[in-house]
């Protein structure tokens, strides 16, 4: 049969009905998973439980469902969950159960990825800080005290979800674990440390008996019977495959766009490219494919990773706010359509390759009845529409409170020497206060403050006089603040703010070494005409936080006993705490604060962080990373509601508004894939 009648076969093939999960076998060979003795060819979709809200799981889950997807993938966040040793948390957002409950009730199967570190440009990784603080840690290497504590949770989160029932074998929808993540990437660093550890996760995860394979994203030498799987855009082209001809070609990530930093761009992936490489993928005898994110959500609070920005993922077929991004959506769930017509073929058939012509190439998987596949997609785009609500531009409904700044002589922990910034703030504030006193030296003449960070940011205060800020940004780790500075006759105190916008995750590489990271300021000196005096060693007093935190000024029960001002609002002014009270936005669409006349800081509703904003750290194009800040109606009461805002750099809140986001329009386009 030639390649091109092969191709015709496909289009009239049926459709397969629905199905239920429940009391399944999951095991697998050289070509798929196999379900209840059935090859599977699987369409799964990343959804974070705590990065969107429990009111919002089951429409998002029904959308995935909606386009094609047959599994819900999810990571499993250690740092949320045991915040401190032995402390668990699965209330609200972090209702794993729940979620994985809901994914069972609408049909579908689930693959848990439990780490427990995960990256996910989520802060630290996901490991809990007080990790740190283990004398003799070595975060992910074959060391007793880190497999200890990584064992311990690994096996909690497996005997919850087993005395649910949520495993495939016990008839719930789990069909896939994970262990580790991505650890080839720096396996090397830990040199004879590293291949004993993985050889020790693998064993310690398949001998908690689930009933299920596990996997290992990005791990050549996972040991059997762990799959090792691919993660990337090109897998169809960089894959070197499963490391044993048993195991299936799996792509646990396949990004449909890419995580964004503050000061950076949206990375735009089209739909066609998405779509392309999957079908490269299958006709390479892949059998299984997630896309990372199918929907991103929101980095609630300070849960991102260093600079990155509170929306997650937005480009993906599902965006933040949940509402369909067209065309990705309906270009995939075509796709999804066209390649389960023929996925008994793919599955069962014999795969052939040739050339035919000129930088072309057929794959072609052929039985007796033949089978392969070509389709046309039609689907639309769509744009999302942003309407004006609620503008909080009265004077009169805004109260304001000014942080403190802290003299050295208000400071309780005092040393000699800088220290370390995560190690004092142990993931409890993004904020650490560096206080110290100079004595003037009438020789000194045009004085200048340089200061040396590692950290995100820092302020710079002499006495009550703001002297400006400087930062760094993802790619650059260490900056210089140097400003000229006003001294006192007689001892001038010098407070400096540092600032740290998310805990470090070492994206580039995955995390080698984590516990070993320092922040916080290196250096600082003041540079006069005829000499320079070094304070890296004077004595310095430290804070931990801002006096707004400590008296929990953005919660519904403490905001009152704020000492708030009515007498004027001020704008663009530094670490500042302003208040409003807003009714809840009429209908269902979702809703974003648009903060884009703000500086720098972080936002609650109600109690409840909807995340850091940096909006004064623009792109090379000269507009903010981020304007929009997600509020879920989960959020919000039918009246009075809370809406507190921490501006550290200097803002305007008499012009931000409360939005509706919506969908726009709809116009058709068309779209070719083949194989």
């Amino acid at each position: 049969m030639d390649w091109w009648l092969c191709l015709a076969v496909v289009v009239v093939a049926v459709v397969g009905g629905e199905r239920s999960v429940g009391g399944e076998n999951v095991t697998y060979d050289g070509r798929s998973l196999i379900i209840d003795g059935k090859h599977k060819l699987l369409f799964s979709g990343s959804i974070h439980y705590p990065r969107s809200t429990p009111k919002m799981w089951p429409s998002l889950i029904a959308k995935a469902k909606e386009g094609g997807l047959e599994v819900i993938q999810t990571y499993v966040f250690w740092n949320l969950h045991e915040p401190q040793p032995g402390q668990y948390d699965f209330s609200g957002r972090y209702d794993l159960v729940k979620f994985i409950k809901e994914i069972q009730a609408q049909g579908l199967y689930a693959c848990l990825r439990i780490g427990p570190f995960i990256e996910s440009e989520w802060t630290y990784g996901g490991l809990p800080f007080w990790l740190h603080d283990v004398l003799g840690i070595v975060y992910r290497s074959d060391n007793e005290l880190f497999k200890y504590y990584m064992q311990n949770f690994t096996t909690n989160i497996v005997n919850m979800m087993k005395s649910e029932g949520l495993y495939a074998s016990q008839g719930g929808p789990i069909i896939l674990s994970q262990i580790e993540n991505e650890y080839q990437n720096i396996e090397a660093a830990f040199n004879e440390k590293g291949p004993p550890y993985v050889r020790w996760a693998a064993a310690m995860a398949v001998g908690l008996q689930t009933g299920v394979p596990w996997i290992m994203c990005k791990q050549r030498d996972a040991p059997d019977p762990v799959i090792n799987t691919c993660n990337g855009m090109r897998c169809g082209e960089t894959f070197e495959g499963p490391n044993s001809p048993n195991k299936p070609s799996m792509w646990t990530e396949n990004w449909t766009s890419f995580y964004q930093v503050f000061g950076g761009e949206p990375y735009i992936r089209s739909a066609q490219e998405i779509a392309f490489h999957v079908a490269l993928f299958i006709a390479k005898n892949g059998s299984y494919v997630n896309y990372y994110m199918y929907h991103g959500g929101t980095n609630f609070g300070r849960t991102g990773a260093a600079y990155v920005t509170t929306s997650y993922y937005d480009q993906a077929p599902l965006d933040e706010y949940g509402l369909i991004r067209q065309p990705k959506w309906g270009h995939l769930k075509q796709l999804h359509k066209a390649m389960k017509l023929c996925s008994i073929t793919l599955l069962q058939g014999v795969q052939t390759n040739f050339s035919i012509g000129q930088l072309q190439e057929a794959y072609m998987f052929r039985e007796d009845s033949g089978g392969c596949v070509a389709f046309l997609v039609e689907t639309g785009y769509n744009e999302r529409r942003t309407t004006f609500g609620h503008m909080f531009d009265s004077v009169d409904g805004w109260q304001e409170f000014k942080d403190v700044i802290p003299n050295f002589s208000d400071t309780s922990i005092k040393s000699n020497s800088l220290l370390e910034h995560m190690n004092m703030t142990k993931a409890e504030s993004d904020y650490l206060w560096y206080t110290s006193r100079f004595q003037h030296n009438p020789n000194c003449t045009n004085p200048m403050l340089h200061v040396e960070s590692l950290g995100h940011l820092v302020h710079a205060f002499a006495g009550e006089t703001y002297f400006g800020a400087a930062h760094g940004s993802h790619d650059v780790k260490g900056f210089i603040f140097e400003s000229p500075i006003l001294l006192n006759d007689d001892v001038t105190n010098i407070s400096l703010l540092s600032v740290m916008v998310g805990l470090p995750v070492i994206i580039l590489d995955s995390g080698a070494y984590l516990e070993s990271r320092i922040a916080g300021l290196t250096n600082v000196t003041i540079q006069c005409s005829e000499h320079t005096y070094s304070l890296k060693d004077h004595e310095w007093g430290y804070q931990v936080g801002l006096s707004g935190e400590k008296l929990h000024a953005y919660d519904v029960q403490n905001a009152s006993d704020v000492n708030w001002s009515k007498t004027r609002i001020s704008t663009n002014q530094p670490l500042t705490w302003y208040k409003a009270i807003f009714e809840e936005p009429r209908g269902d669409d979702p809703v974003a604060l648009n903060l884009s006349t703000m500086g720098k800081g972080e936002a609650w509703v109600n109690g409840q962080s909807i995340g850091r904003y940096w909006i004064s750290f623009h792109t090379s194009k000269g507009t903010p990373s981020q304007a929009l800040y997600h509020v879920p109606r989960s959020f919000l009461i039918p009246s009075a509601n809370l809406l507190v805002l921490f501006e550290e750099v200097g803002g305007d809140p008499l012009h931000i508004s409360l939005d509706a986001i919506s969908i726009s329009s709809i116009q058709n386009h068309y779209g070719h894939l083949s194989q």
